[in-house]
């Protein structure tokens, strides 16, 4: 089998490596193929068509499925702008509800009243509550509507009482009336949120990225042979279209005419580009490499590879619990102990025998004061330090709950191919001859290759480079179809051929060594001179070093390694023996990628999943933690939760251990934000009075300034 697949992919290199030299510089200078840029080339050649999506079928799919993503994505810097317009406005407003307010006056000893000035102060403060409130008026109904409050809920319940309650007091309820109260919650909500909607990235807009992988138009051939540029939305079933070398297969469709080397990597994470004549399968989204293929339109909509790729990633999305981070959770019950609170005080006070007015002042009183200030601010300056520390560490937070379980994972599921390997040909072994060095094998090789741009030939001329070998000059080049490459370096003929080339030449070899090569999943190539066997060279996706570490920390830890990849058996298996990975799971389709991830997590496993392609991102939505390589495709990074921009698996474990260190200090500072309640609400709702003690507004707001100070400072102490 493996000898087979060798034989089968030197056969095709050969033959379309070189019947394809006039291509070549064409080609390869619009699509690059080193990994690590592998989709720069990509969004150059989208950012003039896709802007609409409205070209074809596959655009309109995704406004159908994905337009809140991408409403999300594109308005989140006008909300970022909106917080931050919001909270000036209502800063500056404040100014004036402070000097007015009577309690701020008492509490600082001075007498500013004149007629009229409480109604001065009304208009102010319902310039406030509906400018700067609204955001957290509306959250708050959307919260109570999806029945699960959070802060949104419990900042708006606390402004629309002290607003309420407060309005009645200046239109002649008996009472002291709390718009400074109002005012400084907003302000410093505002402030918070403004934070920590800098500090975090935009909503993911995952499903229009995977809309651009496709091509705008197709060269659609008529009847008479004659190209027709037409948008994809015209194709239909048993159409021909032509994809010219370098160009991205627009369909899903059979080969009727010519042959190529097809870069599925992004695709179906196979390594190697596969080799496909007439009457194989092509996938729409995946680049022809070199030969000009006419394709028969096998599917069209949503039957496309990538629009069920783009409905599991939607499916995926969805279904992912949407767990509230730890201060909607403190919230969430804050806003609960605010109206347990308040209804127990109101009726504990009119059961005394109080008011009704009285008892409301005091309902009133604890029900805002339940809702910290600090509580705005313990989360948003954690999040802003946090996030400012894992920039510098290159990992780019995009879901900030997500990101705080990171510190609860059991495994961490790795694909292969541009993550645990980078995803480009590099020589492993050189098996010389008698006679001869390893270096003269890889010169003379190295020489023969360096005109080609094929993934084999590129790893070869690399290894020169590595090793320090100088190139020697190559004349009368000629291919050997379906065999491999001959020409004449410094004066000698020098053959790269195939295992079927030595094999029909009956040339001796070293067959165990090639078979156990061969089953490790490598391509073996043989350098002949002057019709001599004289060694062969293995070449196969190399494995990051810094995988073989993260791997060996994880496992330190205790946390079970998977791998789960699209390439074959072999190749994952042999990866996988090199890297000490717990289990391996190859041959896997995208959506059997998201059930495996499924199956882990039924056993009760937090999962975290690290891949960088699209036939990753259905899984990198399911995982409980999804994380993409830097170096990968817009897609894997839009679905993921964090990026890592060094694509070194290494850094996995570096968002692990910030998780744990964050979400320590957020504990931290929740109880230092609510710490000050626990003993406030008590005397806020009167327990005391009995003996004439009654927690006055002036003492609760220095509580609360005390509380924001230390909550602040608390957050810059965050080390890594």
């Amino acid at each position: 089998m493996a000898k087979n697949r060798n034989e089968k992919q030197m056969h095709n290199y050969r033959e379309h490596n070189h019947n394809h030299q006039n291509h070549e510089h064409h080609v390869h200078e619009h699509h690059n193929h080193d990994h690590n840029n592998k989709f720069i080339h990509e969004n150059h050649h989208e950012q003039g068509g896709h802007d609409g999506h409205n070209h074809d079928s596959h655009g309109n799919y995704s406004h159908h499925h994905g337009g809140q993503e991408s409403h999300d994505h594109h308005n989140h810097g006008d909300m970022v702008g909106d917080f931050k317009k919001r909270f000036f406005v209502s800063f500056i407003i404040t100014i004036p509800i402070l000097a007015l307010s009577p309690m701020i006056q008492d509490f600082i000893g001075v007498d500013w009243n004149f007629m009229g000035d409480m109604y001065i102060l009304f208009v102010l403060s319902s310039i406030i509550f509906f400018y700067g409130g609204w955001p957290f008026i509306t959250g708050g109904i959307s919260e109570v509507k999806e029945k699960s409050p959070g802060m949104m809920t419990l900042i708006a319940l606390a402004i629309t009482i002290a607003y309420g309650y407060s309005t009645l007091v200046v239109f002649g309820w008996d009472g002291h009336q709390l718009f400074w109260e109002l005012a400084t919650l907003v302000d410093i909500m505002l402030l918070g949120h403004w934070i920590e909607m800098r500090s975090v990235m935009g909503a993911s807009n995952a499903l229009e990225q995977l809309v651009k992988l496709m091509p705008n138009e197709a060269h659609r051939l008529d009847d008479n042979g004659q190209i027709q540029d037409v948008p994809l939305s015209d194709l239909k079933r048993n159409n021909r279209v032509l994809v010219k070398p370098g160009e991205k297969i627009p369909v899903d469709g059979t080969i009727i005419d010519g042959k190529s080397a097809i870069d599925e990597s992004m695709l179906t994470g196979e390594s190697i580009p596969v080799e496909k004549n007439t009457g194989d399968e092509v996938i729409g989204g995946s680049v022809n490499k070199e030969g000009s293929l006419t394709i028969q339109v096998e599917k069209t909509g949503e039957n496309l590879y990538l629009s069920q790729v783009i409905t599991m990633v939607k499916e995926a999305q969805e279904s992912k619990s949407k767990t509230q981070d730890l201060t909607n959770r403190a919230a969430k019950w804050l806003f609960y102990l605010a109206l347990t609170a308040g209804i127990v005080t109101l009726l504990s006070w009119l059961l005394v025998g109080y008011s009704f007015g009285v008892s409301v002042e005091r309902m009133v009183t604890v029900m805002v004061i339940t809702c910290p200030h600090a509580l705005g601010l313990a989360a948003p300056l954690v999040v802003a330090v946090s996030t400012a520390i894992s920039a510098k560490k290159g990992l780019l937070i995009r879901n900030r709950a997500n990101f705080e379980g990171a510190r609860n994972l059991n495994a961490v599921v790795f694909d292969k191919t541009g993550t645990l390997t980078k995803g480009e040909f590099g020589v492993t072994d050189i098996i010389p001859n008698e006679g001869y060095s390893e270096k003269e094998i890889l010169k003379l090789a190295a020489s023969l290759e360096q005109n080609s741009e094929h993934p084999i030939a590129k790893g070869i001329v690399k290894a020169t480079k590595d090793k320090g070998v100088q190139l020697g000059k190559v004349t009368d080049f000629e291919s050997i179809t379906g065999k491999g490459i001959q020409g004449t370096v410094n004066g000698k003929t020098v053959n790269v051929v195939s295992p079927g080339y030595v094999n029909s030449h009956n040339l001796t070899y070293d067959q165990r060594l090639f078979n156990k090569m061969s089953e490790e999943g490598k391509t073996v190539v043989f350098v002949l001179l002057e019709d001599r066997l004289i060694g062969m060279i293995a070449l196969a996706d190399m494995v990051r070093e810094t995988a073989k570490e993260a791997i060996a920390t994880l496992k330190e830890k205790g946390i079970h390694t998977i791998m789960l990849t699209g390439d074959n058996n072999k190749v994952a298996n042999w990866v996988a023996g090199q890297l000490g990975i717990d289990e391996v799971y190859a041959e896997v389709l995208p959506d059997d990628k998201a059930n495996q991830v499924k199956k882990i997590q039924d056993k009760g496993w937090k999962v975290a999943m690290t891949g960088d392609g699209v036939n990753d991102a259905p899984a990198l939505a399911t995982a409980d933690l999804g994380i993409a390589i830097g170096a990968g495709t817009d897609v894997a990074m839009e679905t993921a939760d964090i990026v890592l921009v060094k694509s070194n698996p290494n850094d996995v474990i570096a968002s692990m251990d910030l998780s744990r260190k964050t979400y320590r200090k957020m504990v931290q500072n929740l109880w230092w934000a609510t710490g000050y309640n626990i003993f406030a609400i008590p005397l806020a709702a009167g327990v005391l009075a009995p003996i004439g003690i009654v927690l006055s507004p002036a003492v609760g707001a220095v509580l609360m300034s005390l509380s924001t100070i230390i909550v602040a400072i608390n957050a810059r102490l965050l080390k890594t």
